[in-house]
């Protein structure tokens, strides 16, 4: 662990990214519970201790009704046959740019999309219009199978003039799609299986954006109990109160 811990330091004096320094301890933990699950080792794994880095919650860019307009007009210009259709598969869908990619005829159904090849290993399915479907089958008839266009998506995100943060060019059609899913009512519970989240706090990223977001507080605290106490100390007299509190 302390020899691990030490590589740690010393790669991120390099400029090393925390989060790349996580994936790699999770990585190496992994190897020493497989290797003690297959008999190989008898000690206990040395890094089970050892905490990840705390990471800064990211900042979540989403686009809004006229930033989507301009970028689905730069990628409808664009002469790839595929970019602009897997772009609209994961505004609607709120899925991964791999998982778009990885769809074919056989799992793109009646007004569904079932997405197999996920990050959490685990089949999904999502809903969507039955007009976008048969666009998606006449789409695949004709050019064949998706091909890998995520660099020309990242070519119509510069042209448009977007600023994102780093790392997050295809992936703002995911946040764009949570984003408005919640800004519109959406249930967040409903979020998670659409998006495909193991956790709940993943989702609760975009609770925020909920136009009630909280305003339980208000609804269920003592507040709703206890509002002749906002008045101020003038009024105490006048509702008979010499210490309300």
């Amino acid at each position: 662990a302390t020899d691990f811990a030490e590589y740690r330091a010393k790669r991120i004096a390099t400029g090393i990214s925390p989060k790349t320094l996580n994936n790699e301890l999770s990585y190496l933990r992994a190897l020493f519970n497989e290797l003690r699950r297959l008999g190989e080792i008898e000690f206990e794994n040395p890094l089970a201790l050892l905490r990840a880095i705390r990471l800064q919650e990211r900042e979540l860019s989403y686009l809004d009704a006229q930033q989507i307009n301009r970028l689905f007009q730069v990628l409808r210009s664009m002469t790839h046959p595929h970019v602009e259709l897997i772009a609209m598969i994961c505004l609607v869908t709120g899925c991964r740019w791999g998982e778009a990619q990885g769809l074919t005829i056989s799992r793109v159904g009646d007004g569904m999309l079932q997405f197999v090849n996920t990050k959490s290993k685990r089949r999904r399915v999502v809903p969507i219009d039955p007009m976008l479907a048969e666009r998606i089958r006449d789409h695949l008839r004709e050019h064949g199978a998706f091909s890998n266009c995520r660099d020309r998506f990242d070519e119509a995100v510069v042209r448009t003039g977007l600023k994102l943060p780093a790392g997050q060019k295809s992936h703002v059609l995911r946040h764009t799609f949570a984003s408005h899913f919640i800004a519109n009512g959406g249930n967040i519970l409903t979020l998670q299986k659409i998006l495909g989240h193991s956790t709940l706090a993943m989702t609760m990223r975009y609770a925020h954006l909920a136009p009630d977001h909280l305003q339980d507080v208000l609804a269920f605290g003592p507040a709703r109990d206890f509002r002749h106490f906002f008045d101020s100390p003038a009024s105490d007299s006048r509702s008979g109160l010499e210490n309300p509190l």
